[in-house]
């Protein structure tokens, strides 16, 4: 069946990441981020049929997380639309109502980071953290549910003189502490630009973003 997305569409189960929503735009050498608000990623059922037990993300906005503090081990429920493009977003389901917290699994606050699984900070904090890239294995395989770990939609001018064209794909992200043993960088990244040429986002800039964190920050 189709879907629709006009129609709000209802939604349960049990979070199993909270990680912030954050867009970043790239013009080649220059970059800026949209922070939107945060991203749930959901154990449970979509729609009518609770047999189809699934893995699905959803976005919330910076003042939901704020009422309901969400973390690793809640059970919620809501109702959202499907993402219309999902060039611009990691979740599946956005424009959420009617959230509600059914349970409240405080287990995540014991865990022994990292990673860290605890209630994520407000978005000026990472603003003002800062983040290196992170090897989107490393984050696949041990930072995916870590409050600090980001996979970002990204957004890319290719020509300032041709706005239109643009090309976009995801990058994963480390706003944790620089002395975490789980982080790896991987190589640098690639941004395409026009005729052909591409810059190079070299170390400096990840050292130059976090350069006001000590190494336990």
């Amino acid at each position: 069946m189709p879907r629709s997305y006009s129609d709000k569409i209802a939604w349960s189960g049990v979070v199993t990441s909270v990680q912030p929503r954050i867009r970043l735009n790239r013009s080649f050498d220059q970059r800026s981020h949209s922070y939107l608000g945060y991203n749930l990623r959901i154990d449970g059922t979509v729609g009518d049929d609770d047999d189809d037990r699934r893995e699905f993300m959803v976005a919330v906005g910076k003042a939901a997380h704020g009422k309901h503090q969400f973390q690793v081990g809640d059970v919620v429920s809501g109702e959202g639309l499907w993402v219309e493009d999902a060039r611009k977003e990691l979740a599946e389901l956005y424009k959420v109502s009617k959230l509600k917290v059914t349970e409240r699994f405080a287990a995540a606050t014991m865990h022994r980071p990292p990673p860290w699984l605890g209630v994520p900070p407000e978005l000026p904090v990472y603003r003002e953290r800062g983040h290196r890239r992170l090897a989107s294995r490393t984050f696949d395989t041990k930072c995916d549910n870590c409050i600090w770990g980001c996979r970002m939609p990204v957004e890319m001018i290719i020509d300032h003189w041709n706005p239109s064209s643009r090309r976009y794909r995801f990058e994963t992200h480390c706003y944790g502490p620089k002395s975490c043993k789980l982080y790896k960088a991987g190589p640098p990244r690639k941004v395409p630009g026009r005729r052909g040429m591409s810059w190079t986002e070299d170390d400096w800039v990840d050292e130059e973003s976090v350069r006001h964190r000590g190494m336990d920050e």
